[in-house]
């Protein structure tokens, strides 16, 4: 069971996700909270494994909760965060990948896509909705990826990692097997010096 706390100011937002999210028998919503300070507050006294965190709030936005709890080494030890975000915070969502979010969706996603991307992150993948990284992707980013001296096969997973693809979708489209993807992204892995793949998502991302 995925133990969910919702984070976000708009009291609509929160209580449709709790109820829509809850009905799920794989997911737990354990809490829910208004502002980074509260889900700071209910962190420190409950069980969590997911966040879906807003980053635009009062007292204390979704960065600095980001930034709490990368300082704190909860983001590697445990919790997963996905940021609930809007067409218009392209700054705030570079900033939130650099503070080490799992991934993000629009606010406008649908239901299924939603509860698919919390279950995707809870296991360890990255959640990137396609919509912004099409936005925040720009061949500058592939050009500073040259510093890690990836093959062009490398860099093509790296690519779809960032989009959020699964080792068989990345298989699936370029016509490769699961297991040569694997092995592909273990040298990845190795060159950039990382420890999994979320992180070569959040550096491919970042870069530009």
């Amino acid at each position: 069971m995925i133990k969910l706390l919702i984070v976000d100011d708009d009291t609509l937002i929160r209580e449709s996700l709790k109820i829509i999210l809850g009905a799920d028998t794989e997911i737990e919503v354990t809490g829910t909270a208004e502002n980074g300070k509260s889900c700071i507050d209910f962190i420190l006294h409950h069980d969590i494994d997911t966040i879906l965190l807003d980053l635009r709030m009062p007292i204390m936005n979704g960065i600095e909760v980001l930034k709490y709890l990368k300082h704190t080494g909860l983001l590697e030890k445990k919790i997963k965060v996905i940021v609930l975000t809007t067409f218009d915070e392209d700054e705030h969502i570079k900033d939130a990948i650099a503070s080490g979010a799992s991934g993000f969706l629009l606010k406008n996603s649908t239901p299924d896509k939603i509860i698919a991307a919390i279950k995707s992150a809870a296991l360890g993948n990255g959640v990137f909705e396609r919509d912004i990284v099409n936005r925040l992707s720009s061949s500058q980013k592939i050009r500073n990826m040259d510093a890690y001296s990836l093959s062009g096969r490398e860099l093509e997973i790296v690519e779809q990692i960032a989009e959020g693809l699964s080792n068989k979708e990345i298989a699936n489209k370029l016509y490769i097997s699961e297991g040569t993807v694997k092995n592909y992204i273990t040298s990845i892995l190795t060159k950039m010096d990382l420890k999994h793949r979320t992180q070569i998502a959040i550096a491919y991302l970042s870069n530009g």
